[in-house]
């Protein structure tokens, strides 16, 4: 028999979308914040107070519940292997294990830990650093026009006002630049007064029409004195060739608090006001990687931020195995940024190649895939593109590779304009670049292919 009766059961959809109402994490889990208020939590001043900065200060907030194993595992890791200082909100610090008691098992298994804490054992045993990793992967400092302004694309130009960060991430990087020194890295330092800097960046600006988007870091500037960045703000928007502007906080996330402070509102409405007068986009671009960590405090933040004249509110995350690796982890974080905080999902970036971050990498396969699995869900215009910064290239969809030797894990790409340090070499856009797979997910060949080069370049 045929016909309605005899239909055959629909498929179960690979990804079931549902709406979740998140809720703050009770801070008060943690023994050290047993008597902390919800007015000392929403305090901007009382969370950077209380930063959690090595493991005595964790030892005291989380309590007995995580075992001396771990402090160890972590004091290991800052000895040895981390290029990141810890620097942890009490906001971040919250969004571990959020709806459990703090524990070992909790902590060793949690994505927001793993890559805002990294510990030793997290690294990969024999593949820590990728055998071309290096501290600037990214050779941004090499197209700096002035010092911490750098012009790597024709039309735009990245502006580092700080150094410094409210939160820092395992992963970071600018690693090279940002946080203070770690046992590995002897961190490099502006040589300018912060005001030289500023002026000599503004008079680049005004000298070069040609760049018309400005994205000011850092670092985070949610660490910049709030007049200060209002002012090179302002500056910015008297350049009539200016016509976007995007702000970069991962402190919307790890410090909302800040972001939620009423001179910060009421500087930010100015600057929208004028903005829209002007025809200027004004957004705010931060760093979410996992959806736990979008909480009601990160969405009264985004929402007023929004409500002030923002032209957008936008993430821009990192593709982190055993953080977001999976199409449910990369549709849950996209649902809850856009249902709970009106913050558009925009950028997943492949892990840059910097010291310590193999056991984060994914492979370009991976990430392919990953983009492939996604599509169809959200909305077209909240549909991530995820991408692959390639050195002396610059941002490429995944799927833009050229070629892909996937045995030796070795993609080639092509580029179609000229970075601030390749005017006058005729090569440049005929050249191919190369970015590099982790080597543990590479087979037993293109590991002994690796093993080999690096015996040959030793």
């Amino acid at each position: 028999m045929t016909g309605p009766d005899r239909a055959e059961p629909a498929p179960a959809q690979p990804y079931v979308y549902r709406r979740h109402e998140p809720q703050e994490p009770d801070w008060r889990r943690f023994p050290g914040w047993r008597e902390v208020t919800a007015a000392q939590w929403r305090d901007p001043q009382w969370q950077r107070a209380h930063c959690v900065k090595n493991s005595a200060q964790l030892r005291q907030v989380v309590g007995t519940g995580v075992d001396d194993a771990f402090f160890a595992d972590l004091e290991a890791d800052q000895r040895h292997h981390a290029t990141m200082p810890v620097l942890l909100t009490p906001q971040v610090l919250n969004t571990f294990a959020p709806h459990s008691e703090p524990t070992t098992a909790a902590f060793y298994a949690d994505p927001v830990r793993r890559y805002m804490l990294p510990v030793a054992t997290d690294r990969h045993p024999r593949w820590p650093s990728h055998p071309l990793a290096s501290r600037d992967s990214l050779h941004e400092a090499e197209m700096w026009a002035v010092e911490g302004l750098t012009h790597r694309y024709p039309t735009k130009v990245l502006a580092e006002l700080v150094t410094t960060c409210p939160q820092y991430c395992g992963h970071c990087t600018r690693m090279d630049l940002v946080g203070t020194s770690t046992p590995q890295v002897d961190k490099y330092r502006f040589v300018l007064r912060p005001a030289d800097r500023l002026d000599r960046m503004i008079a680049y600006l005004r000298d070069t029409p040609a760049v018309r988007d400005v994205v000011v870091s850092g670092g985070d500037v949610a660490n910049v004195p709030w007049p200060r960045l209002k002012s090179f703000v302002d500056r910015l928007l008297d350049i009539d060739s200016v016509r976007d502007i995007r702000l970069a906080s991962k402190g919307l996330i790890g410090l909302p608090q800040h972001w939620m402070a009423p001179d910060v509102l009421e500087g930010m409405a100015d600057l929208a006001a004028k903005a829209t007068a002007r025809g200027v986009s004004l957004a705010l671009h931060t760093h979410a990687n996992a959806a736990q960590q979008v909480t009601p405090l990160v969405a009264e933040a985004a929402r007023g931020l929004l409500a002030a004249g923002l032209r957008d509110v936008r993430n821009q995350g990192v593709l982190l195995a055993g953080v977001n690796d999976t199409p449910e982890a990369l549709l849950d974080l996209c649902f809850t940024l856009l249902d709970t905080a009106g913050i558009m999902p925009y950028y997943f970036y492949l892990c840059d190649i910097v010291p310590g971050a193999e056991h984060w990498r994914l492979p370009l396969e991976r990430a392919q895939r990953l983009q492939h699995a996604i599509m169809g869900y959200l909305p077209g215009f909240a549909t991530p593109r995820l991408v692959c910064d390639v050195p002396y290239v610059g941002k490429r969809w995944v799927h833009q590779a050229d070629a892909y030797d996937r045995e030796r894990g070795i993609s080639d790409w092509s580029k179609n304009y000229l970075t601030s340090v390749e005017h006058g070499d005729p090569e440049a856009l005929r050249r191919v670049y190369h970015y590099y797979d982790p080597l543990h997910t590479l087979g037993e060949a293109g590991q002994a292919y690796w093993a080999d080069r690096m015996r040959e370049e030793r």
